[in-house]
């Protein structure tokens, strides 16, 4: 296997990014969320549901996919894990993550639902990371890696 390194520091404000990116949405600040996109993005979080294709869209999925649980206090904790990344020809940052979904209910036990795998590319855009493009691939579903 060839890898294309990264720096050490790349790699540091990478796992920052996402830590803040993934707070974002689950304490449901998605425009904050939304805001962590470049403005021609890709957003394919269902192999079910078309993508979004801008920040103003990925706000509306996520308002319209927790509409489901407005009578269920869940908290949902994002958890990423083996980040590997690479450069990219084109100058982004290939980035691949295993992602833990925790729920939690008041009084009940976490769980762990779904496990999946985030396929990313990052850019550099006046100093900050954005993600140009997400694919999220449910390992519970077949043929989705």
């Amino acid at each position: 296997m060839t890898v294309t390194s990264v720096m050490p520091d790349v790699y540091s404000q990478v796992q920052h990014f996402y830590a803040h990116q993934m707070q974002a949405l689950d304490d449901r600040r998605f425009a904050e969320y939304a805001a962590t996109f470049t403005e021609d993005c890709l957003f394919q979080h269902s192999p079910t549901a078309e993508p979004a294709r801008s920040p103003a869209e990925i706000v509306d999925v996520l308002v319209e996919f927790h509409e489901r649980f407005a009578d269920d206090p869940v908290q949902r904790r994002h958890w990423f894990n083996h980040v590997a990344l690479e450069w990219r020809p084109d100058g982004g940052i290939g980035s691949t993550a295993y992602v833990l979904v925790v729920t939690t209910r008041p009084g009940g036990k976490p769980e762990i639902a779904p496990s999946c795998v985030i396929h990313d590319v990052l850019d550099l855009v006046d100093g900050r990371l954005r993600n140009r493009s997400r694919r999220v691939s449910h390992d519970q579903l077949p043929g989705d890696g």
